[in-house]
């Protein structure tokens, strides 16, 4: 918003920004070019609560360099002979579950979404195992591939292609 707004309802505007500069915009007249002003965000955070989210990123940045100092520290048993070195750090059951759970949910893999969109049904002529039948949808058509013409297109029920025909006077089609 900007006080110079006033009024000015229904003009087309152009909006230019700096990208390291996200508390305001410059905004000019789209036909003539002409600056109209400055506008700063409407919404804009108070400064507590910009020093409130600023001392939750740094709380959580120490923790996460806590977990990262813990997670390279290996402590291992006191050893008077030569021996395998024994590894130290004992969990119960519920510490382990819950580190186990805590680091599921932090799986990127695990949330992208494969079969959003899945994937079409091959052509009626190709050979596809029943797995892969199961996971398409057989009412979109798949596209043909690029770069083949129909007839290096597999069409024996081999997946190799069909051998030439042959009409009533022997000549091969």
């Amino acid at each position: 918003m900007g006080a110079w707004m006033t009024g000015q309802a229904g003009i087309q505007v152009r909006v230019r920004f700096m990208p390291h500069h996200d508390h305001r915009i410059e905004v000019y007249h789209a036909a003539t070019g002409r600056y109209l002003g400055p506008a700063d965000l409407a919404d804009q955070a108070t400064e507590e609560q910009v020093s409130a989210v600023r001392n939750a990123r740094a709380a959580r940045t120490r923790r996460l360099k806590k977990d990262l100092e813990a997670s390279q520290r290996e402590r291992y048993a006191a050893a008077t002979q030569a021996e395998e070195p024994q590894r130290l750090g004992a969990l119960t059951t519920a510490q382990a579950e819950a580190e186990l759970a805590q680091a599921t949910d932090t799986d990127l893999s695990q949330l992208s979404l494969p079969d959003l969109i899945p994937p079409a049904a091959p052509p009626a002529g190709w050979r596809t195992p029943a797995s892969l039948a199961a996971l398409t949808t057989p009412d979109r058509p798949a596209p043909a591939p690029s770069g083949r013409d129909e007839a290096s297109a597999p069409d024996g029920t081999d997946g190799r292609p069909a051998p030439p025909t042959t009409d009533e006077d022997g000549d091969a089609s």
